[in-house]
């Protein structure tokens, strides 16, 4: 198996405009990959591992599980088509809070107001269980303060958690 790409020497490192840089009592974790499922995995390990030593073990899950589903969305549907463009990963945490920033340039998300917010029923037979609906209503259900915008050709998820950071 051949070894992913050194995202650094292929995509230049950004800024996000609402975490310019770690101010007193902040630390933030940034990284700029491409939407690949090997990227997608090393940057999911680094930002985990980042702050999970800040959190118990059912904060860092819903961190892991979150950023995957965002991230893995982002490959799957984002950039279907278009061939893996950019992502754009910042987490801030300050007070109390960590602060997460998803970029990219791929197709605009579905309107996430139609999206269902909560879990798909499931007092169904196993055969009549939708196949799709369960991530977002899984990222809706883990986070706070969700946010999407899609400005000119780029999409910005936003979103927060509460974890027990110490």
């Amino acid at each position: 198996m051949r070894a992913p790409p050194n995202d650094a020497a292929v995509m230049p490192r950004t800024t996000p405009e609402n975490c310019a840089g770690p101010s007193k009592g902040e630390d933030c974790f940034r990284r700029c990959f491409r939407a690949e499922p090997f990227a997608v995995r090393d940057a999911l390990r680094a930002a985990v591992a980042r702050f999970a030593r800040r959190m118990g073990p059912d904060d860092a899950g819903a961190l892991e599980l979150t950023l995957a589903e965002v991230l893995n969305n982002i490959v799957e549907h984002a950039y279907a088509g278009l061939g893996a463009g950019p992502v754009d990963l910042s987490l801030c945490h300050a007070d109390g809070r960590l602060h997460c920033r998803i970029e990219d340039r791929g197709h605009p998300m579905p309107c996430p107001a139609a999206m269902g917010r909560s879990m798909p029923a499931t007092d169904v037979a196993c055969a009549d269980l939708g196949e799709g609906g369960w991530g977002w209503a899984l990222v809706c259900t883990l986070t706070e303060a969700l946010a999407y915008t899609r400005d000119g050709d780029r999409n910005l998820l936003t979103f927060e958690f509460r974890p027990g950071c110490r």
